[in-house]
């Protein structure tokens, strides 16, 4: 029966990675017809240039050997090399892998990075290994991309379950194998290996920037207003404290087993003293709800930042935010965000809301590239100009084009490396 549960759940998340890499083909299909690109456009964009798998064997701790499979997609390099984040996780597969570098590339349109998408990842549960087997495995992942990728090649980031640390092996291998010190083979490093400041809180920071240009649409002030955060991992945790602080009432915040709730608004500082490495903090909780409880709370801003598919068909007639700022990837499906745009909800996408990450990991190569390196204010400041000049693009789009939001992005994400394949003559 164990073994059956585990089969039906392992197809359960290749649905929706497939899912999510279809959904992301058809809205940007529709998004360069709506730009007046023919075909052949969308036969370019629609699968990644590369897509390399690897094998990669590992000495363990207990002598054995192990053998684990990495991928690495390069969506779009028209624009200059491609970026994107690599990811740790027991349920990485190609089609996750290829739909995050299309999202990528995307996301480098919209706030107008000369990158394009790339993503990576490993199949490994990095929770059951030892810092020599995290290392090792870092280092052997470096050795089996090292021809593709490079400082004006590909450039590795930080993903789910990997950190500056995994980040500090892997450029060290590469410098290694380069015989070169390259700190602009990779960002989100430690700052004392060219990191750069602010990186760690940058999407939850940009996710902010997001909703406080989108409340400014709406008439809402952030001091007093209603947030629901879904997610307390490490934009869901930053997102809530930065929210707090301006004096937002945060009304419900929720982790992988379950939902609190406070009408008149969580004591967020509390929270984050009592959460365990995982993000985990409900489980010291009697009174909780269900996380589809939560999504439907009554509330000005609502925050999915947790993980992908979560208002769907089912439950969107439902959602009572005035505001819905996506900081998860694909928190809300295309039926999802039909019902909400016709229920005149604000809708932030994803590809929009979520990308502080690789704006400051653009500030960081940046600064690798140049020697120089600024402090926490400056980055901010350049982060803060960057996403509201983004976010104002995509919502005049919208308006201009009458279109959702979602759609607008896409417009605006692709246009850059439609246009920069045009001029190479790909297309």
């Amino acid at each position: 029966m164990g073994a059956t549960k585990v089969v039906e759940e392992k197809n359960q998340q290749m649905e929706e990675s497939l899912n999510l890499f279809t959904s992301t083909q058809v809205v940007i299909k529709e998004a360069l017809m709506k730009l007046g690109y023919n075909e052949d456009m969308y036969e370019l964009l629609k699968e990644p240039l590369r897509m390399l798998t690897v094998r990669i064997p590992v000495r363990m701790d207990d002598g054995s050997v192990k053998i684990f499979t990495g991928y690495r997609s390069q969506h779009n390099d028209a624009v200059g090399p491609t970026k994107g984040g690599v990811r740790f996780h027991p349920e990485v597969n190609e089609d996750e892998v290829k739909a995050l570098s299309m999202w990528m590339s995307l996301k480098c349109g919209i706030v107008d990075l000369p990158y394009g998408g790339g993503k990576g990842g490993i199949i490994c549960d990095p929770r059951t290994m030892s810092m020599g087997e995290l290392e090792r495995l870092s280092r052997g992942y470096v050795r089996a991309i090292s021809q593709i990728v490079g400082p004006t090649k590909d450039i590795p980031a930080p993903d789910v379950y990997t950190n500056s640390q995994i980040m500090a092996w892997m450029m060290d291998e590469y410098s290694r194998l380069r015989e070169y010190d390259s700190p602009g083979f990779i960002t989100g490093k430690p700052l004392v290996l060219g990191g750069s400041q602010g990186r760690e809180k940058a999407t939850a920071q940009g996710v902010t920037i997001c909703i406080e240009e989108a409340a400014k649409k709406r008439g809402i002030s952030i001091a007093g207003a209603r947030v629901v955060i879904q997610g307390f991992g490490n934009a869901g945790s930053f997102l809530a404290k930065f929210l707090y602080d301006a004096g937002a009432k945060v009304i419900g915040i929720s982790d992988a087993y379950g939902a609190l709730y406070d009408p008149n608004g969580l004591d967020i500082d509390y929270l984050l003293d009592r959460r365990d490495s995982f993000g985990t903090v409900t489980t010291l909780f009697e009174n909780k709800i269900s996380n589809e409880e939560l999504l439907e709370l009554d509330c000005d801003i609502l925050v999915p930042a947790a993980i992908s598919n979560q208002i769907t068909a089912k439950n969107a007639a439902n959602i009572k935010a005035s505001i819905v700022v996506e900081a998860a990837n694909g928190p809300t499906t295309i039926e999802g965000t039909k019902i909400l745009t016709d229920r005149g909800i604000l809708l932030v996408p994803d590809v929009l809301a979520s990308s502080g990450g690789v704006t400051v990991s653009y500030f960081e190569w940046v600064q690798n590239n140049q020697g120089y390196y600024w402090s926490e204010e400056e980055v901010n400041e350049k982060l803060h100009k960057v996403l509201v000049q983004a976010f104002n693009n995509v919502y005049e789009t919208a308006q201009q084009r009458r279109v959702n939001m979602r759609l607008a992005a896409y417009m605006v994400g692709a246009r850059k490396m439609s246009e920069a394949s045009r001029f190479r003559g790909w297309v």
